[in-house]
């Protein structure tokens, strides 16, 4: 925790880290062992997802909220993704990243959740960041650790996707 705390330079946000870390520490652990499924990885993750946070601390106002808990979970599940990324780097084994991401729930309207739920994981994320969460691109792009440019593909592309599967539904419904 001090590691964290040396980090981030105001007084009043090192409490509020601290009832951050405090508040999601248990659920960011669950989550990465839930992917790793070895608790030595899923610590690594953990504690590099802190670092990450302590770095961006400033984009977060409130400590328990949903966009906050999201944020948090997209953080260590990226982490855990890049530690299996690694292993499987030497072990040749492929990553289904297709069951994780931030979860939604489904209406089962064949509407736009039924549409982002489809997408691929990545594409949903950076679209439930920047529209429901309210990131802007360049925020995107640091916490993927991708140039803006790449990211605003990104976006377009996750975009593209999201209007193509809301307009097959569309086409579904109209037979």
């Amino acid at each position: 925790m001090i590691i964290y705390l040396q980090i981030i330079e105001n007084e009043e946000d090192k409490q509020r880290f601290t009832a951050l870390y405090e508040t999601y520490r248990g659920l960011m652990f669950y989550v990465a062992n839930k992917l790793l499924q070895n608790t030595y990885d899923a610590e690594d993750a953990v504690h590099q997802a802190f670092i990450s946070i302590a770095e961006n601390f400033s984009k977060i106002d409130e400590i328990e909220c949903p966009q906050t808990r999201a944020y948090i979970v997209l953080i260590v599940e990226r982490k855990a993704i890049d530690i299996l990324r690694k292993r499987n780097r030497q072990s040749e084994v492929s990553i289904n990243e297709a069951a994780h991401g931030i979860e939604i729930p489904l209406p089962g309207d064949h509407g736009l959740a039924d549409a982002l739920a489809g997408l691929p994981v990545h594409s949903r994320e950076i679209l439930l960041l920047r529209y429901y969460n309210g990131y802007t691109t360049k925020e995107l792009a640091a916490a993927f650790g991708v140039s803006y440019a790449a990211m605003k593909k990104q976006l377009t592309r996750a975009k593209n996707s999201l209007r193509e599967r809301m307009e097959e539904g569309d086409m579904i419904h109209a037979d």
